[in-house]
């Protein structure tokens, strides 16, 4: 699978610790789901826009595999590691415009199953996409819920290549004086 020779570029294998994706039937409908709006799927919607929403999906849904790929995948489209730092306070956020914004409240609401606001986060997406567009970010969505979903029921764990070493100190922490403390700061 393309997916497992992209997260291990980056020294990262995933083992399945409970079951072979390939006995379920939804490993493959999830395949066929994901040539239709997965990362590689051409669609009307914005590619930074399409991958926010997935990665949104994946933390959500703590899915390490997903986690991996697709902040590879936001890499290789060009959005700023800043703006993928961001994704889990995106309401704060000034990385993100409204109208993204308003795709990622929705993301949350069908990921989470949030009934009682879900008429109204729909109507908001609908001032700010086309008729296409919507259908494209709740298809996504569900596209990527499926995905997280069997990766966490199949158990895939990321496993260490080798040992991890132990992080270097950063020169900010180089600096920083040995008395410095809760007393100290001025917040």
């Amino acid at each position: 699978m393309r997916a497992d020779r992209e997260i291990r570029r980056s020294g990262v294998r995933f083992e399945n610790t409970r079951f072979d994706p390939d006995l379920t039937p939804f490993h493959d409908l999830a395949k066929q789901m994901a040539a239709r709006f997965g990362y590689r799927a051409e669609l009307s919607l914005s590619p930074r826009l399409a991958e926010l929403l997935r990665l949104r999906v994946a933390q959500l849904n703590p899915c390490s595999y997903c986690l991996i790929l697709h902040t590879e995948v936001a890499a290789r489209l060009g959005i700023p590691s800043d703006v993928v730092a961001h994704l889990p306070s995106w309401r704060e956020s000034d990385r993100f415009s409204h109208a993204e914004k308003v795709a990622l409240a929705y993301c949350e609401g069908l990921t989470q199953y949030d009934i009682s606001h879900f008429a109204e986060l729909h109507d908001e997406l609908r001032t700010h996409f086309d008729e296409k567009e919507v259908a494209e970010i709740a298809a996504v969505i569900i596209n990527m819920n499926v995905w997280t979903r069997l990766k966490l029921a199949q158990g895939a764990v990321p496993v260490a290549d080798e040992a991890p070493t132990a992080p270097r100190p950063s020169r900010m922490t180089e600096q920083v004086p040995s008395d410095f403390g809760p007393e100290s700061a001025e917040l």
